[in-house]
C-alpha cells in the first residue's frame, strides 16, 4: 500500500508545516491538490482520500496546520487570515520547486473548509478552486450571538491522561463502519504517551484560540467577492435543525457564489473524506474531469 513522504514545508515567519507529499506534478498529470484538516484534526486523516485521488492521477500533499499534528506550535498565527496565509506559503513554496504546482486545488474539511473559502476569497489567483467538506459554511455567530457561550458549548473535552486503547476503543464504537486507516488517522490526532495515554495535540488553549478565528468568520460574506469554483459536499444524517442550517447556508452560497456546486453525503459524518474515502476521492475527481474546476 502506498505511503507519502513527511516533508516539512517552511512559512513567512519560520513557522514548519509537517506536510505528506503522496505525489508530485512531475509524476502525475492530473490537477494538484493541497488537502487541509478541520480544527483539533490532522493530515493523516486523509490517508485514505489522498491515496484515491493519488490513483485518479492528481498530485497530493496533506498538511499539518500550526498547532496540529506534528507542525510546529507556535502561540501566534491561529486567526482566519493567517490560517489562510499559511495555505498560500505553502502554495508558494510548492510552485517554487515545480511549476505544475501553480493554482492548485485546495480542499478542507470543516473548519478546513472555512479556511478554502477564505483562501478563494482572499487569494483566488493562486487556487483554481476549494472544495469544504463538511464546512465552508460555518457562522458559529448564528447559533451562538455571544462568544463566551459559544467558548462554553464548543470547548472541547480534556482528554490528556486518557489511555489510547480506552480512545481508540470509543472511536471504533462511534464509527462502526471506518476503516482501520481511518481510526489510525483520528488517532494520530493525539501524541501517544510512553506510559500508554494521550494528550491533544493542539492544546487547550489554541484550541480556544481558533475556536474564536472560526465564530469569528462569516463566509456568506465573501461569496459574493469569489472568482474560482466552489465546491460543498455538506453531510447529514436526518433533517435536524444542524441539517436544516446546513441547507439553508448551502442555498446562499449556490445564490451568491459565480461559480458553486452542492453535492451531499447522506447518510454520513462529520468526517466523511474518512469515512467514505474512495466515494468522495471519486466526487473530487469527477468534478475535475468534467470542467467544474478548469
Amino acid at each position: 500500500m502506498q505511503s507519502p513522504i513527511s516533508r516539512t514545508i517552511v512559512l513567512r515567519d519560520g513557522v514548519g508545516l509537517r506536510a505528506l507529499e503522496w505525489t508530485t506534478p512531475a509524476t502525475h498529470a492530473g490537477a494538484p491538490i493541497i488537502l487541509i484538516h478541520g480544527l483539533a484534526s490532522n493530515a493523516r486523516l486523509w490517508d485514505g482520500a489522498a491515496r484515491a485521488l493519488t490513483q485518479h492521477g492528481h498530485a497530493v500533499i496533506a498538511i499539518d496546520l500550526r498547532g496540529h499534528g506534528q507542525s510546529d506550535k507556535p502561540d501566534h498565527g491561529y486567526d482566519m487570515a493567517s490560517v489562510a496565509q499559511d495555505v498560500v506559503d505553502v502554495i508558494h513554496n510548492l510552485r517554487t520547486e515545480h511549476p505544475d504546482w501553480h493554482r492548485p486545488l485546495v480542499v478542507g474539511q470543516s473548519w478546513g473548509g472555512n479556511i478554502v473559502v477564505e483562501v478563494a476569497a482572499h487569494h483566488g489567483d493562486v487556487v483554481r478552486g476549494a472544495v469544504a467538506v463538511d464546512g465552508g459554511a460555518i457562522e458559529l455567530k448564528r447559533m451562538f450571538p455571544e462568544w463566551e457561550q459559544c467558548k462554553q458549548m464548543l470547548a472541547p473535552p480534556k482528554l490528556a491522561g486518557m489511555p489510547a486503547a480506552q480512545l481508540e476503543a470509543g472511536m471504533r464504537a462511534m464509527h462502526p463502519d471506518w476503516s482501520d486507516e481511518a481510526i489510525a488517522g483520528a488517532m494520530a490526532n493525539m501524541e501517544h504517551l510512553p506510559d500508554g495515554t494521550i494528550r491533544p495535540w493542539l492544546t487547550f488553549d489554541r484550541h480556544i484560540t481558533v475556536l474564536r478565528g472560526l465564530w469569528e468568520h462569516s463566509p456568506s460574506q465573501l461569496f459574493s467577492r469569489i472568482d474560482v469554483p466552489v465546491m460543498f459536499t455538506p453531510a447529514t444524517r436526518a433533517n435536524d435543525p444542524i441539517t436544516q442550517a446546513k441547507r439553508e447556508m448551502m442555498a446562499v452560497a449556490e445564490e451568491r457564489l459565480r461559480q458553486g456546486k452542492v453535492v451531499w453525503f447522506d447518510p454520513a459524518d462529520h468526517d466523511l473524506h474518512a469515512q467514505y474515502p474512495q466515494r468522495f476521492a471519486d466526487t473530487v475527481h469527477n468534478a475535475i474531469t468534467e470542467g467544474f474546476f478548469a
